[in-house]
């Protein structure tokens, strides 16, 4: 007995951290329940649901607990699930493909699918129509379903692919949910429509064009024919239709001007402007009238939600009441606004479904995110700020492992992609999964990122791989001196500009780290431009400003490409890549192991067949958590 007790006293003290760890599939499987929809008579509720590889779909009876259907997708990937009505379920999903005897890049290709709950039949939308000019279309669809109620009858339209000679165009199905052979063609589009808006009847009110070779955008109002109302020059920051204004009959129109976003809404006969609003990080619209009811902005670390209807927010804020120090996301909510569908994201749990029911006075939880995940799997979250080397403040979270003290520890630098975009406070699986192994991870909105406003992002422009870069290695010294780390082991991993980020750590902001781990990054910046516009046609040169604009002068592009500093390499190098990435290429991966490879240096390729940039495969999401987790135990021990 005495040698098992001193064995057990020896792990405790080389790897205790480890004993209590949930396994890596607990963080690393699809999670579990992956979106969920609320009815809009609050009644019904739809959930897709995995076992970490395999999807379903389950539609259920909140008053009586029955299960009123499922839809089994097995590996297929569902983006988004939402409500027509009582009686039917609009299925947004996705599959990578080339589509035969059409001449577009391989790509990730979307279509839309109902399913009749009282039928218990599955059909996929846009495989016919009865266009009476005989036009041909594609099954596919672009941007979001629109749910639309006409004569009684739940109708859904689609965005979608139409020929007109020849020439694809953006143009707007009507699908009768009823009866689906009444598929019609609203609007053929023109030649570079990229949206449009709907009245409340289903009717088209605006459509909008943008031309990205010339950087222009112009939009018109239906008035019995399409009329132009607006034109601008647009070389970037584009406008963008977003859908009915807070009557619900105007026209919301979003627009950059001067350093930040500003809605406007536009009367339908395309007379009258309003005065420009700060645009909310998140619109939300009425699910009974369509119309713009409020938003949400992320304010510093905490997620804002504002109503127009003082109703409205009483009530919202009533649902934050219950779920007091927790994130409190909305999700949906019941046509007459007193149930509402929410993610909590508690600080100790981490993430959960629950209903709040505001006439009953109660609120019932759903299920969790991550099955198989306790308290003690989840690591604390810090919010840190610091100043880089030049003086501009940055912020970020730490993630602390469970049961260390936050000394002297080894760290995971984990950049997030883009760059447009931002960490955000909360529950983060690959994070989560680094610090369960004894990592602290570093998460930084380096300048360029989005959330603090144009001064900051605008600091981005031109340093990607450069200030962007150090912004990242002035938190691993920050950490230092404050002693929370250990310099000498730090590694750094991330995902498609974070795995940029990571092989620019081990080839041009070089002496910080003792491992670089890239999912999905891009080694060769020139070559990603012309892939992009290659795939974009016309439309590609308004990519190429958006990345130029980070990167910096074309000419210069080699400087700050990993594939031309090969010869700088002193450290391991992990890459991961899916087979079917279209956003960034898989030949990123393959042509930086092939040059690391030649030139003798240590490097480690894992291929994700038929995965794409988004991890959305369940097998494929795990062996990549499983790959990098191991080759930071390999060459940045925890212990």
């Amino acid at each position: 007995m005495k040698q098992h007790i001193l064995i057990a006293a020896f792990l405790a003290l080389t790897c205790g951290w480890r004993a209590g760890a949930a396994p890596l599939e607990a963080y690393g499987k699809l999670p579990f329940i992956e979106m969920a929809a609320l009815a809009p008579d609050g009644k019904r509720l739809a959930y897709a649901v995995t076992d970490g590889e395999k999807r379903q779909i389950i539609i259920k009876n909140l008053e009586t607990g029955k299960v009123l259907g499922f839809v089994a997708a097995g590996e297929r990937k569902i983006r988004a699930i939402r409500w027509a009505g009582p009686n039917h379920l609009i299925i947004t999903g996705s599959v990578t493909s080339d589509i035969p005897f059409v001449t577009a890049p391989r790509s990730e290709w979307f279509v839309a699918l109902d399913y009749d709950i009282a039928r218990k039949r599955l059909t996929q939308l846009l495989l016919d129509n009865d266009d009476k000019n005989k036009r041909e279309s594609l099954s596919v669809i672009c941007g979001t379903p629109h749910v639309r109620f006409i004569g009684g009858h739940p109708f859904v339209f689609l965005q979608g692919v139409v020929f007109v000679e020849n020439q694809g165009q953006l143009g707007l199905f009507e699908v009768d949910l009823d009866r689906h052979d009444t598929t019609r063609i609203v609007s053929e589009g023109f030649a570079n429509t990229d949206g449009y808006v709907l009245d409340a009847q289903g009717q088209p009110l605006a459509e909008a064009e943008y031309d990205g070779a010339k950087g222009n955008w112009r939009m018109r109002v239906w008035k019995g024919h399409w009329t132009e109302v607006s034109r601008e020059a647009a070389p970037i920051e584009r406008p963008s239709l977003l859908g009915l204004g807070r009557d619900g009959a105007s026209i919301a129109v979003s627009f950059f001007q001067d350093t930040h976003d500003v809605v406007q809404e536009l009367s339908p006969d395309g007379a009258t402007w309003s005065a420009p609003v700060s645009e909310p990080d998140r619109l939300i619209w009425d699910p009974a009238t369509y119309r713009l009811i409020g938003g949400a902005t992320l304010k510093g670390d905490d997620l804002d939600y504002s109503f127009y209807n003082p109703r409205d927010q009483a009530a919202w804020n009533a649902v934050l009441k219950a779920y007091k120090g927790s994130i409190v996301t909305l999700n949906s909510f019941s046509d007459d606004h007193r149930k509402f569908l929410v993610l909590v994201d508690s600080p100790t749990e981490g993430p959960a479904y629950a209903l709040a029911d505001l006439d009953a006075h109660h609120g019932d939880w759903l299920g969790e995110q991550y099955k198989g995940l306790n308290p003690a799997d989840i690591g604390e979250q810090r919010p840190i700020t610091y100043k880089a080397k030049d003086g501009l403040e940055l912020h970020g979270y730490l993630t602390l492992p469970r049961g260390r003290p936050a000394k002297g520890l080894p760290l995971v630098v984990f950049p997030h992609g883009g760059p447009q975009s931002r960490d955000e406070p909360g529950f983060d699986w690959w994070a989560q999964a680094m610090a369960s192994r004894g990592y602290a991870v570093l998460q930084v909105n380096f300048r360029g990122s989005t959330g603090y406003g144009w001064d900051f992002q605008s600091a981005g422009f031109g340093e990607w791989g450069r200030k962007m870069q150090t912004d990242l290695s002035d938190g691993v010294r920050w950490l230092a001196g404050q002693g929370s780390i250990d310099p000498a082991r730090v590694c750094i991993v991330g995902g498609s500009y974070g795995g940029y980020a990571a092989l620019a750590g081990a080839t041009i902001d070089t002496g910080v780290y003792r491992c670089a781990a890239s999912v999905a990054g891009v080694s060769d910046l020139r070559r990603l431009i012309a892939w992009n516009k290659t795939r974009a046609g016309d439309n590609g040169a308004a990519g190429k400003r958006y990345e130029l604009r980070y990167m910096g002068a074309e000419a210069t592009l080699s400087e700050i490409s990993p594939l031309f500093h090969i010869d700088r390499v002193t450290i391991p190098i992990l890459l991961v890549h899916g087979k079917d990435d279209t956003r960034v290429p898989f030949e990123q991966s393959q042509i930086m192991a092939d040059a690391l490879a030649k030139a003798g240096k240590s490097v480690e390729f894992v291929i994700l067949p038929k995965e794409d940039h988004f991890l959305s495969q369940g097998a494929t999401r795990l062996k990549m958590l499983q790959s990098v987790v191991t080759f930071l135990e390999k060459y940045n021990p925890p212990g």
